[in-house]
């Protein structure tokens, strides 16, 4: 990646580095060394501890960055997870949702986004609930429908949610906070007065900035 010079060792730094870049995946984007995992240092990887715990800072600044308001996070990039700064939002959304429509009426999708409308957030588990989706076997349909609508940007994470044990201490991997967009940030932050197209080649023409060593069937997957 052209900017990177050093690695990130703090949750700030990483914030400051979406703001410079605009886009980043959380993990392994297809395109070596972009992603956030690639760039924060070794000691904020995932790491097993000798008293067989895990600690990974890089997954606990998830919630910091996405409550500052700056970064909007979701499973944006080819299916998965990431971070978009808000200056690249309007662009982002706009492209998206002219590829990806707005579910048809009836479908499972609208009853989704209906449902999730309806109570404002709702944590994953709970809205899995909402819409009935409680038999055997029906957490990986409904997490792929919910993948569906975050890449075409309906659905994003407002923050993340931890169980507490019995010393009031979080563990686990928490749970995603889900809400529309237009909830968390309104409705004039969710508008474009582009072209889908011109938004498109907005966001092209700056990857390639800042990714020189990747195709453009790379940048494209990234956006697409």
């Amino acid at each position: 990646m052209k900017r990177l010079v050093e690695k990130v060792h703090s949750c700030a730094q990483l914030m400051a580095l979406v703001e410079e870049i605009g886009f980043l995946p959380l993990l392994y984007s297809g395109i070596d060394g972009f992603s956030a995992d690639d760039v924060v240092d070794e000691d904020c990887r995932y790491v097993v501890l000798p008293d067989g715990k895990w600690d990974w800072p890089l997954w606990k600044w998830k919630g910091e960055m996405v409550t500052d308001g700056n970064c909007v996070y979701g499973k944006f990039f080819n299916k998965k997870a990431g971070f978009i700064h808000k200056k690249w939002w309007p662009d982002f959304l706009n492209y998206r949702r002219a590829v990806h429509p707005y579910p048809i009426e009836g479908s499972i999708e609208e009853a989704i986004l209906f449902t999730l409308q309806e109570h404002g957030s709702l944590i994953t588990k709970e809205l899995r609930a909402a819409c009935g989706f409680t038999g055997q076997n029906m957490r990986g349909k409904f997490d792929a429908y919910i993948t569906r609508l975050q890449m075409g940007c309906y659905i994003v994470t407002e923050d993340f949610v931890y169980p507490l044990d019995k010393y009031h201490q979080e563990y686990g991997w928490g749970w995603s906070l889900l809400t529309t967009p237009e909830h968390l940030y309104g409705k004039d932050f969710c508008q474009c007065n582009l072209a889908p197209e011109e938004s498109f080649r907005r966001m092209v023409q700056h990857l390639r900035e800042i990714l020189p060593d990747a195709d453009d069937k790379q940048l494209q997957r990234l956006i697409k």
